[in-house]
């Protein structure tokens, strides 16, 4: 186990902290699922951004959880990665 894995197990048993985790579990889940599926297609942020027209530096921006990307700028990312975008509602608690 690394230092960080340590240090994050010792932070999500304080429940103030794990609510704020959880509450941005979905930003980290789109920042790595574009990140995953652009590496997957081996193109750089520079190259994506020539396929989508948008500017790299937004595609930086988008990774990096510093911007909120639009429903209509996933799809130019997934189109420009040729995939398609698939979102879904999931239960909390699942029956």
């Amino acid at each position: 186990m690394d230092d960080f894995t340590k240090y994050l197990e010792e932070k999500l048993a304080d429940p103030e902290f794990k609510k704020e985790w959880d509450a941005s579990e979905p930003e980290y889940s789109l920042m790595d699922a574009i990140v995953s599926a652009r590496k997957s297609q081996h193109l750089t942020q520079k190259q994506l951004a020539e396929r989508t027209g948008i500017d790299q530096s937004d595609i930086s921006k988008i990774e990096n959880g510093i911007a909120n990307p639009a429903l209509s700028t996933l799809k130019r990312l997934a189109d420009g990665m040729d995939m398609i975008l698939k979102l879904e509602f999931v239960p909390r608690h699942p029956a």
